[in-house]
């Protein structure tokens, strides 16, 4: 990767945000892009968001702002933080700080005029990355070399950017696996260590966040088994952690993008049963989305390995198959077999496995022939005899192969129901 110190991409350009310069750069104040913007442009990753920070107080950016013809919304003005929509187009405006004093999970700050001072406070050397209304690229902590090397390294003393905020102690690692390569810096991944008892200061939702990205990041097979090894997985997740088959898990994004799903990633990170997911749904506040998609995911997985282990290759035939899809759906069939995919580490190039995922995406799905009204309509009771006479259906119909219909299947459910 070539190192730039200036930056030529088509979103600095913009008509959207060249309206926010105009406006804000007036006197003596300054206004430059901070943060993911410059890092994610001089990686030649996507940018998403467009952070800004000025010299500018939030009252004189509201005003300006107004007076441009903007929207400012005073998102997080007591913290210095003015959102300015232009042209549709949302930017996130905060003025220069330096902390007074930080609390583990937030800090009484000052706004300022200096952007070291700025700058010491935040995270890490590559999210410290300024660059001017005309691309400069403005470097005070030595961001770049990190940036070259994929090396993700707190600005200053380590252990005290993490006191100032504990999740920094997650954002290390989501960073790593997201940006960097190697090793974790040393002086980082020591200090994170010694500081994991201060996660318990931070709430379940700020956790829960920080992990969805975290485990669905590039490199987060091995960062996983960095932060087991130094007793944070285990912390977070409070419960036994799985290594093995999450790094199974990973080693098929190539075949399959929904080994990167952050609800089937934290699934099998689980090393446990349907207790064990509950409990991991509830620590982290889960929504109930992905609640049910987790429990699915290790059921249908489960159902597949045992049926694997027992010699039942015919689980991954087309009459398999079906009733997976039947029983799940689409997408809970595709999650359970890579659960057991991942579980059993066929490893991506198995040949049965990659024929079932790929039959599993393209066949219809089965859909069973009879309903109560036409079991009513044939003299079913409604009640409990409807729904053993509909139970014993779907019965006859799976053992058929899907093969038997509407009209069979009546008849047989009534002869074998005693009606």
């Amino acid at each position: 990767m070539t190192m730039s110190a200036r930056i030529t991409d088509d979103w600095l350009v913009a008509p959207s945000l060249q309206a926010v310069f105009a406006a804000l750069e007036t006197g003596d104040d300054r206004v430059r892009v901070v943060g993911g913007a410059v890092r994610n442009t001089l990686l030649g990753l996507p940018v998403t968001d467009i952070d800004l920070s000025t010299t500018a107080e939030p009252s004189v950016v509201m005003a300006r702002a107004k007076a441009h013809g903007l929207k400012p919304v005073p998102t997080g003005f007591d913290h210095g933080t003015v959102t300015i929509v232009s042209d549709g187009v949302p930017y996130e405006v905060t003025t220069l700080r330096e902390d007074v004093e930080t609390h583990g999970r937030s800090a009484t700050v000052r706004f300022g005029r200096n952007w070291q001072h700025d700058a010491e406070r935040r995270d890490f050397t590559m999210n410290a990355l300024y660059a001017d209304r005309d691309g400069t690229v403005f470097d005070p902590v030595g961001g770049l070399p990190d940036l070259k090397a994929r090396h993700v390294r707190f600005i200053g003393d380590a252990s005290r950017r993490i006191a100032e905020d504990y999740l920094r102690i997650l954002r290390f690692f989501r960073f790593h696996a997201q940006y960097g390569v190697g090793e974790l810096n040393a002086e980082g991944l020591r200090a994170v260590t010694e500081a994991r008892a201060g996660l318990s200061h931070l709430s379940a939702e700020r956790i829960g966040m920080e992990l969805r990205k975290l485990v669905s990041a590039p490199g987060a097979a091995d960062t996983v088994e960095v932060m087991h090894d130094a007793g944070i997985l285990q912390y977070v997740l409070a419960t036994p952690a799985g290594t093995k088959p999450f790094r199974a898990l990973r080693a098929l994004d190539a075949v399959a993008a929904e080994s990167r799903d952050p609800a089937l990633c934290l699934a099998i990170l689980s090393d446990g049963g349907t207790r064990e997911l509950q409990q991991l749904a509830d620590h982290l506040r889960l929504s109930n989305a992905e609640r049910k998609r987790m429990i699915a995911s290790l059921e249908a997985g489960r159902a597949i390995r045992a049926r694997l282990e027992a010699g039942e290759r015919g689980v991954l035939d087309e009459l398999g198959l079906a009733e997976l899809l039947y029983r799940h759906g689409r997408a809970l069939a595709v999650d359970g077999l890579l659960y057991a995919w991942a579980e059993v580490d066929a490893g991506p190039e198995d040949a049965g496995f990659l024929r079932a995922l790929e039959r599993l995406r393209v066949m219809p799905l089965p859909v069973l022939p009879v309903s109560g009204a036409d079991l009513i309509a044939a003299g079913a009771r409604p009640g409990p005899d409807l729904g053993r006479r509909l139970k014993q259906a779907e019965s006859l119909w799976l053992a058929s192969g899907f093969r038997k219909d509407r009209v069979a299947l009546i008849a047989e459910s009534a002869e074998r129901t005693g009606d």
